[in-house]
């Protein structure tokens, strides 16, 4: 069908020729309509021709002729056919008739034609329009046979593409008829290129496919329109069209003619009128725009046609004005006027410019504020493009173009630093450049710090807010700019425009004057942290406790992050089973269950990090009391309705475990007992606690067996609380009444138990109850069928396959579940065909080897040693027939960006679709299949993956991934960018080298990596050491400045290319060294008071006490400072501990650190740190207390 928005279609598919006939001959011009019964005008000169003596009109089905009989000159002129709003005009030109060349007519038979043999030439039905399209276009298609000739007797097209020439920059459209009366629903078309291009991946401005029905006629018509042709295009083409069951193609070629030039004397056959008849096997396409030598038959040409050889119509028209282009066209014959009009704009005038005011050579902007870049052309219709840094700018929301006359202005919306670089005007081959300055204003300060108080241990943040986002600020305490340490003590946080310094924990030390800097103000806050004090809301109390009881001391502090220690006569007490330790919000609890003697102590609790000490004592009081022993009669306790249980049904072979709970103080004693059975002799007393009738049976008690025995196949356990009868391998004998009783010195309980063994051994159903878990109770139910299975539902469906899924059933049975069984039969029949041998386990199952397209249904039942259940059945017949799922393609969103690997990396593209049947997976690179063996494609049912184990920078491309069902596909671009490190820059050069200044220039480099250069690195190197330092780091622009450069010494310079891979692996390096002279200047170095720096020794970081365990290495540390650099001594309680093998002692830039190997509790005592100069001495001091681990 027609696209939305299309242009409406000619309701002529063939249409008349313009010819030249000689005087006296008839001639016949003839049109098809796309349907039959449109009405059709013929007109000459504006007015409407009727049928006379003089033209004759005819119509056939969709095919209309004019004839015009016995031409003479006043029959020259233009002629129109009208049908509906389509309108087509034509020419006819008469000449003399030793002069003209016979013409056949466009007849469908051959032997109509008139002329004679050999030089007879095409119909005119056969040629293109004597002018252009509107577009410029031809079309092949109209190179086809006429409606008249006879359909295809085996394919399936009704009008097959023919071959068609054109030149360069011109349009031809091929068609292709295909008849639909008996297709069910619309063919699949595929246009080629060669043997595999498939041009549906190369739509876009120069191709396009359009596809249209004729419901009259029921004929598809599908077209391939090429627009502005190329010299690549020429080829040969396929149209391969296909159905369901059938398939035919049809080969066709393109030529494509390069445009003359402008010093040929056939220049001007290319926009010539096509009237003149052309020869047999011509295209119309080709008369249209091919030089005379190939659109005219070999030996014949006009000559009154031709331009004079001494007149140059292009520069008659390159100095004409615009007005009289027309008049010049008319006159030299020239009917293309789009193309002439084209190809006068490229071309220049001499000696002009086409730019005639230029660009400055610098200009400057402020940040966020916005530039506009005009410059001025000598041609109003000149085309222009705007570069930066060499690369084309793309129209956007902060780049925009305007066009005013001969202005065209460059507007730079919202100046940011990525604008700062090199901007380009090209004009045709001319060129302007100039260079953008972005100046960033001074970041001011609109939200002071504030000044906090906090108390040790607390957090602090400082929080400033300043004018622009994302600016650089730096962070001083006491002027000292302050880093990220490896402690991490101090955080820096940007959000927008606010900054933020964090100090998770403060210190005393932490207190001082804090400050934020940036480029146009400063911030100042002070920070005081006092030291905390601990107050006691509630002490611990003495406490009395008796034994078994449990004591509870707590206590209640003012910080409730506060941690201590619990002490039990001065030693740690450590939390176990009895004794718990906790600590919620301000709240310390100790606590002992079970007291005994043993804990009656002192009890204290320290808090970390303060000198306090709350105690108490806890106090055990003993109780005697008089032991009375609890006497409990025995029970014996059965899950079960009454007090007479179920009959135990067993299995032969299996195993039978009976657990009976038992209760009763003291322990009672356990007897079970079988009684041996006779039939027919004498009656049996009734058992204990049995009802009246039950004696009357047919067996009769012969004697009473007891059974004691703890191993063996029949056994016997007994533990506390419960006794355990089991026998291994049920047989046949085992079969009876067994009687279990209990007994202690208060009493006696009992209970009898019949158990039945059926069944051979290893056959029938296991008795089990609850999953084979123990019968433990004895809660015994009867056997019957489960219920029908729930949530039968269809699963999935293939042509030969049915997948169903169910639930179990609400109630099993106590026969417990043995699996299920499945039947379908076909709709309307009652006979049901099972689905699998036996029975299944699993809630779901996949039938196989059903017949396609049968209407079934489906049922399933549960069965258990009872026998089979009710059966579930679906509610509606299912077809088995193959569901169609459309292909669908779920490209993740991190794949629909560019995506960006380093070259030798690998390339794991994994897409998801969906589907069925199972899509066909297609992968192109730019249109092309993919070839080599690097590049790889796994396929699975539900994923495609391309895997490239080690990418270059030849994988770099579009890809394309489809996936197909039948005629329904869908489809994926990815964009592959294989990066590397760019190559170094070219032609470095030394341009200018003035005082202690050089100034160096050069040119990009040739391989940029395939990505955006971030900048250059620019390094100098003395030539006496040759040690390269850096000068300049991601400069942007191709030249610079090196200044304060030492005099006389020689310099090499050397610049690296740098984008996100990293910096070139080589340089541009100038080839000879640069001297910075020595000026004829006698230095007079000025005289400068000594100062004395000496300074006695002072602590800015004393020692600080110490609790350690014995036998861990341990340091203490501080800080020292003095000049000159003082001499360090370590004492312990007096004693010099320089000649001790046991500490090490360090000094590193005034910090100082005393090692102490393994200390043990000897160790423990007052250490002092010593520092002597010649300006004085200082020392501090420290307590170290060594713990022995308990």
């Amino acid at each position: 069908m027609p696209e939305p928005g299309k242009k409406p279609v000619s309701a002529f598919s063939k249409k008349p020729r313009s010819v030249e006939v000689a005087a006296g001959s008839p001639v016949v011009f003839e049109v098809e309509t796309e349907r039959a019964g449109v009405k059709v005008r013929w007109q000459r000169g504006g007015s409407d021709i009727g049928a006379s003596s003089k033209y004759g009109l005819a119509t056939e089905g969709t095919r209309h002729t004019l004839t015009v009989r016995e031409v003479g000159p006043a029959d020259q002129g233009s002629y129109a056919v009208i049908a509906g709003s389509s309108k087509v005009k034509f020419d006819l030109k008469v000449t003399e008739a030793e002069k003209a060349e016979p013409v056949l007519a466009p007849a469908p038979a051959p032997a109509e034609a008139t002329g004679t043999p050999g030089e007879a030439l095409a119909p005119a039905a056969e040629l293109g329009e004597s002018a252009p399209s509107p577009e410029g276009s031809s079309s092949a298609a109209r190179n086809a046979p006429t409606s008249g000739a006879p359909d295809d007797p085996i394919g399936l097209f009704v009008m097959r593409p023919q071959d068609g020439e054109v030149t360069v920059g011109g349009s031809i459209t091929f068609s292709a008829r295909v008849a639909g009366a008996s297709l069910l629903k619309p063919p699949v078309v595929k246009w080629f290129k060669g043997k595999w291009v498939d041009l549906s991946s190369k739509v876009g401005q120069h191709l396009q496919l359009h596809d249209s029905y004729d419901r009259a006629s029921k004929v598809y018509l599908f077209e391939l329109h090429i627009t502005d042709a190329q010299p690549a295009f020429t080829g040969g083409y396929r149209c391969e069209v296909s159905t369901k069951d059938k398939f035919d193609c049809s080969n066709f070629n393109l030529t494509v003619h390069e445009a003359m030039g402008t010093g040929d004397l056939d220049l001007l056959s290319s926009f010539r009128r096509t009237s003149l008849v052309l020869g047999p096997g011509s295209s119309a396409q080709g008369a249209a725009v091919l030089p005379p030598a190939t659109a005219w038959t070999a030996g014949h040409r006009d000559s009154k046609l031709e331009a004079p050889a001494e007149e140059d119509v292009w520069e008659i028209l390159r100095q004409a004005p615009p007005s009289e282009y027309e008049r010049i066209a008319f006159q030299y014959g020239v009917t293309d006027l789009r193309g002439m009009l084209k190809r006068l704009k490229g071309m220049r005038r001499d000696g002009e410019e086409r730019a005639q005011k230029k660009l400055e050579p610098a200009y400057q902007v402020s940040k966020g504020h916005k530039i506009r870049l005009t410059v001025e052309l000598a041609d109003p219709d000149a085309e222009v493009r705007w570069l930066k840094n060499g690369q084309e700018i793309q129209m956007s929301g902060r780049y925009i173009f305007e066009s005013i006359g001969a202005k065209r202005t460059l507007t730079i919306s919202q100046c940011s630093l990525a604008d700062d670089a090199a901007y380009q005007c090209v004009v045709g081959g001319e060129k302007c450049s100039t260079e953008l300055f972005v100046k960033e204003p001074p970041v001011l300060i609109t939200r002071p710090l504030e000044d906090q108080l906090v108390m040790v241990g607390q957090r602090v943040e400082f929080e400033c807010e300043v004018s622009e986002e994302g600016a650089q600020v730096k962070w001083l305490k006491d002027g000292v700019e302050l880093t990220r340490e490896e402690t991490f003590k101090y955080r820096f946080k940007k959000d927008g425009r606010r900054h933020r310094l964090i100090i998770n924990e403060a210190t005393l030390e932490d207190t001082g004057h804090y400050e934020l800097r940036t480029s146009g103000g400063q911030a100042l806050a002070e920070l005081i942290v006092q030291e905390k004090k601990l107050e006691v809301y509630q002490s611990i109390a003495d406490l009395t406790v008796g034994a078994k009881d449990q004591a509870v001391f707590k206590c209640e502090v003012s910080d409730e992050n506060v941690r201590g220690v619990w002490l039990k006569n001065g030693k740690e007490l450590l939390p176990d089973s009895r004794i718990k330790v906790s600590h919620i919000g301000r709240v310390h609890k100790l606590t002992i269950d079970d007291v005994t003697p043993a804990d009656e102590a002192d009890y204290s609790f320290v808090p970390e990090g303060f000198a306090c000490n709350l105690s108490a004592k806890l106090h055990f009081m003993e109780v005697k009391i008089d032991f009375v022993p609890r006497q409990e009669p025995p029970k014996i306790h059965l899950d079960c309705p009454g007090r007479i249980p179920d009959t135990i049904v067993v299995v032969a072979g299996n195993k039978l475990r009976l657990d009976v709970p038992i209760s009763g103080d003291p322990a009672p004693t356990v007897i079970w007992q079988k009684a041996i059975t006779q039939g027919n002799k004498s009656p049996a007393r009734p058992a204990p606690d049995a009802p009246e009738d039950a004696g009357d049976s047919d067996e009769w008690v012969f004697d009473k067996k007891l059974l004691c025995e703890t191993e063996g196949r029949v056994r016997v356990e007994t533990t506390k609380d419960r006794s355990i009868f089991t026998v291994e391998g049920a047989e046949k004998e085992d079969e009876g009444v067994y009687t279990v009783t209990v007994k202690n010195p208060v009493g006696e309980d009992r209970v009898n138990l019949t158990v039945k063994v059926i069944g051979e051994a290893g056959q029938g159903p296991s008795w089990r109850t609850q999953r084979g878990s123990p019968k433990e109770g004895l809660s015994v139910r009867s056997f019957s069928p489960p219920s029908e299975p729930t949530h039968l539902a269809v699963e999935d469906v293939s042509d030969t396959t049915v997948s169903l899924k169910w639930r179990p059933p609400e109630r099993v049975g106590a026969g417990g579940l043995d699996g299920y069984s499945v039947e379908y039969c076909p709709e309307g029949c009652s006979e049901w065909v099972t689905a699998l041998r036996g029975l299944t386990e699993h809630t779901s199952i996949l039938v196989k080897d059903l017949p396609t397209g049968a209407r079934l249904l489906f049922r399933v039942r549960a069965h258990n040693m009872a026998g089979p259940g009710a059966p579930v059945t679906t509610t509606e017949p299912v077809t088995v027939q193959e569901i169609l799922q459309r292909p669908r393609l779920q490209l993740p969103r991190h794949l629909r960006q560019t995506i960006q690997k380093k070259v030798r990396e690998p390339v794991n593209l994994l897409i998801p679709f969906q589907g069925k049947p199972r899509p066909q997976v297609t992968w192109t690179k730019e249109g092309q299949p993919l070839a080599g063996e690097e590049v790889s494609v796994r396929n699975s049912p539900t994923d495609t993956i391309l895997f490239i184990r080690a990418a270059r920078r030849a994988h770099s491309g579009t890809y394309q991934v489809t996936v197909r069902i039948e005629n329904m596909e869908d489809k994926a671009t990815l964009v592959l960018q294989v990066v590397d490190k760019p190559s170094p820059p070219q032609d470095l050069r030394v341009t200018e080298a003035w005082g202690l200044n050089v100034a160096l220039e050069w040119k990009p480099p040739q391989d940029d990596g395939n990505t955006e250069l971030w900048g250059y690195t620019v390094q100098k190197a003395d030539k006496k050491t040759m040690e390269w330092f850096t000068v300049l780091e991601h400069y942007r622009r191709t030249h610079c400045v090196v200044p304060e450069l030492i005099i006389g010494n020689g310099y090499y310079f050397r610049v690296f290319s740098q984008n996100m891979v990293g910096s070139s692996d080589t340089a541009a390096t100038t080839k000879e060294p640069v001297f910075i002279p020595r000026p004829g200047i006698t230095y007079v170095p000025p005289n400068y008071k000594a100062l004395d720096f000496s300074e006695a020794p002072s602590f800015t970081q004393p020692l600080v006490n110490r609790s350690v365990i014995a036998g861990y290495t341990t340091m203490l540390c501080c800080a020292v400072r003095g000049s000159p650099k003082p001499k360090i001594s370590w004492f312990k309680n007096g004693l010099d501990l320089g000649g001790d093998a046991r500490f090490r002692m360090f000094s590193k830039q005034g910090v100082l650190t005393l090692e102490i190997r393994k200390p043990c509790p000897f160790d423990g005592g007052i250490y002092v740190c010593r520092a002597t100069n010649l300006q004085g001495e200082a020392q501090c001091e420290c307590r170290l207390e060594v713990r022995v681990p308990q």
